[in-house]
């Protein structure tokens, strides 16, 4: 495409929108660089390298190591995604073999290969990755089998090995860990992954380039009410000739203000906003702490992307409650080890044993840990009360006595105060009867109404 094609595209956007337009247009699996954009769209490389950038952020193209800048397909972040045999490489800190142009594949599982041949077939299919040291008859097999391979203990591959892994467009790798190491960093990196993509944020919520409620500086009153009346908004970001975020304006700004008066007169400057990475219990929260009932989205340069609602926000967080799977994080495995019950005023009480994991310099339960397990209670205590979600707002603890390794403990959260907005409640933490530790906390109600 010629640079000319830019300047017809549409008088109204920018070249960055331009370019972010054209870059999203690209067949997917297409590769690009910096010099191709600047030279195919007639702009700078700066110009180029900048909307290149958006692009990463915003999920439309994705740089990997050795293989450049590749268009993808955008997908939303609640769907799986699995590592690349390029993400494995760095992980193990190799050395590429072979098969550089399957680098980008993405891998389903790993299969160990301390094991005879014929039982490997069993295990090792498409999309997996065999662990295997200097067994050159087992390389080509997983190679035959469409699976990459991962050479542990520093050792090659013949030559024979790597064509075969080119022509298959199969990776082959090396390092120089032993198998062992390999699979528990590999196992590691998924695990984090999977943590990683259950933390929701604005990316789930919002659809880049999707057309936004926004209004000039330039825009009138008159010009407000019309589009509040349209939209059904009240408040709505105000936006400069480079389409940054400047402002915001609501209906109680523009209240007994003439039809003809423009907004930058009126606007609230330097706005509170979110960026797609923002994670979506942090925008509920400033929401409801701050009575707002939209948020602007924007890029690094405070560009707008789009526009997120309270309503939206909330929901989501609602979802993401009702779905929650922690993984392997270190509060789901502490407070894994506490049981439920009700004790015989029907209040909740959670007991369990003070484990190993939990212990602190001094070889007692560490006062993090033992604040941790009263968040945890209160929360879950609150929960039981409203079925809402609550934002912890400051926490007072007492840490009465030391708790040591095996202890049976049981927490007891107790309700003080509740009202539509907040909660408080006093937390204990006992031991045969004794009182080891206190908190006390409050809460904001995070409620959609």
């Amino acid at each position: 495409m010629s640079g000319k094609g830019i300047e017809e595209t549409s008088g109204e956007l920018t070249k960055h929108e331009q370019l972010l337009h054209y870059i999203k247009e690209l067949p997917v699996g297409t590769r690009i660089s910096v010099r191709q954009i600047a030279k195919e769209r007639d702009v700078s490389e700066g110009t180029a390298y900048r909307a290149l950038k958006e692009a990463e952020q915003l999920g439309y193209v994705n740089t990997k190591e050795r293989i450049g800048t590749v268009r993808v397909d955008r997908k939303r972040r609640n769907q799986p995604e699995q590592l690349t045999f390029a993400e494995v490489l760095e992980i193990v800190q190799g050395e590429l073999l072979g098969g550089r142009d399957g680098l980008d594949k993405t891998l389903h599982k790993f299969v160990i290969g301390a094991m005879e041949l014929g039982e490997m077939m069993g295990y090792i299919d498409a999309g997996s990755l065999l662990i295997v040291g200097n067994r050159a008859n087992a390389q080509r097999l997983a190679l035959e089998q469409g699976a990459g391979v991962l050479v542990t203990g520093g050792f090659g591959a013949s030559e024979e090995v790597r064509s075969y892994a080119n022509e298959r467009e199969l990776p082959i790798l090396s390092c120089k860990y032993d198998t062992f190491t390999v699979a528990s960093m590999i196992n590691r990196a998924m695990y984090d992954r999977l943590i990683k993509r259950k933390i929701m944020t604005i990316a789930d919520l919002i659809e880049p380039q999707a057309k936004t409620g926004a209004l000039k500086q330039t825009a009138t009153v008159a010009e407000f009410l019309k589009a509040s009346e349209e939209a059904g908004y009240s408040r709505f970001p105000i936006t400069d000739d480079w389409n940054r975020v400047v402002g915001i304006v609501t209906s109680k700004d523009v209240v007994s203000s003439p039809g003809t008066q423009s907004l930058d007169k009126l606007m609230t400057r330097r706005p509170m906003t979110v960026t797609m990475a923002t994670p979506i219990a942090s925008a509920a929260h400033r929401m409801v702490s701050e009575g707002i009932d939209l948020l602007p989205v924007v890029d690094r340069q405070r560009k707008l992307i789009g526009v997120v609602s309270r309503a939206e926000v909330l929901r989501a967080m609602q979802f993401a409650s009702n779905n929650q799977h922690q993984g392997e994080t270190f509060d789901a495995l502490i407070w894994g080890g506490f049981s439920e019950r009700r004790d015989e005023e029907n209040r909740l009480v959670f007991t369990g044993l003070a484990t190993p994991q939990m212990i602190g310099p001094f070889g007692t339960v560490s006062e993090g840990v033992l604040t941790m397990l009263m968040q945890q209670a209160a929360a879950r205590a609150a929960n039981d009360l409203h079925r809402r979600d609550h934002v912890l707002q400051n926490m007072t603890t007492y840490f009465l006595r030391t708790v040591p390794i095996e202890a049976s403990l049981s927490i007891l959260p107790s309700i003080i105060e509740v009202s539509r907005r907040h909660l408080m409640m006093e937390v204990t933490v006992l031991q045969d009867g004794d009182v080891m530790a206190r908190a006390l906390l409050t809460a904001q109600t995070i409620d959609a109404s």
